[in-house]
């Protein structure tokens, strides 16, 4: 439990799972002594009021920032633009704007650009999530032992920056801090890939013939449920992450291309020694995930 809030008021422009879990996390611990939550749709801010997720709910992102210390933008990377565009007269000086967002490179046009001088832009990504989405969909545990990525300009101001890291970290989080470019390479192998092969994989499914592919739902083995629990993600965002990080989630799918090309020349030529080797060196892979303590 915090001894006192970290901040005095702090708006959440959107309140899906992300949003709604680290607002439970603020409750739990007394981190904010006041919490604005905007959101377009009137069910969703009326749903954050009942959850007691915060003080204050409104329908306008410029009037939910107004006078807050912290603002965080929790919505499809899609509104970026339109977002920071609304805000941006209306936030006080010295504010801290960051995100939750899975691309961190086109941040600072869509978002940060549009940003006056006076606050401080510092881009974050929490790589914590489930297939859920909604403001009932969060839990204050959410970001324990997970890391969230902060990717700042080298001249945003250091204490800027440790503030948002000291949220995530009282939220449970290890902080790892990035080149924004760099993030969202590595996140094209880590997620962005393995969501476009798990959309592709049960998209093939639900292709087949009716009586096939009731077939596979019956007899669904754990490599299949844990693809469509991937594919469950929230549509929305993923079209965004795939757009915004295009050029490096082309490059991974591609290099994925030639060894899957590899792998099906094995498996036509009955090489089992080259399968063998291949499935070998990838088994340490998830030994090294295991020993991370991220499985």
């Amino acid at each position: 439990m915090s001894t006192r809030p970290m901040f005095a008021r702090v708006a959440f422009i959107g309140i899906g799972l992300i949003g709604s879990s680290l607002a439970r996390v603020m409750r739990r611990d007394g981190l904010a002594s006041e919490i604005v939550v905007a959101s377009r749709r009137q069910e969703t801010i009326d749903r954050a009021m009942e959850l007691g997720l915060c003080d204050r709910t409104t329908l306008s992102a410029a009037d939910a920032v107004k006078d807050a210390d912290l603002v965080i933008i929790c919505t499809p990377m899609s509104t970026y633009k339109e977002i920071a565009t609304a805000i941006a007269p209306a936030l006080m000086s010295g504010a801290i704007v960051t995100d939750v967002g899975s691309v961190k490179a086109p941040t600072f046009k869509s978002l940060g650009a549009a940003l006056p001088d006076y606050v401080h832009f510092v881009p974050g990504h929490p790589i914590a999530g489930t297939e859920h989405s909604g403001p009932d969909a969060g839990f204050p545990e959410l970001f324990e032992n997970r890391w969230t990525i902060l990717t700042p300009a080298a001249d945003t101001d250091p204490e800027a920056v440790e503030r948002v890291a000291a949220l995530w970290r009282q939220a449970g989080a290890k902080i790892e801090m990035m080149d924004p470019h760099h993030h969202d390479q590595v996140l094209a192998i880590t997620s962005h890939l393995p969501h476009l092969i798990a959309y592709t994989i049960v998209g093939t499914a639900d292709d087949l013939g009716e009586d096939l592919k009731q077939e596979v739902i019956k007899f669904s083995a754990s490599g299949f449920r844990d693809f469509t629990r991937i594919a469950a993600s929230d549509p929305t965002m993923w079209r965004d992450i795939f757009l915004e990080n295009r050029d490096a989630v082309l490059e991974v799918l591609s290099r994925f291309d030639e060894d899957l090309t590899e792998l099906k020349r094995a498996i036509r030529r009955g090489d089992g020694d080259k399968m063998f080797d291949q499935f070998t060196r990838t088994r340490a892979i998830r030994r090294g995930v295991i020993d991370a303590d991220q499985a």
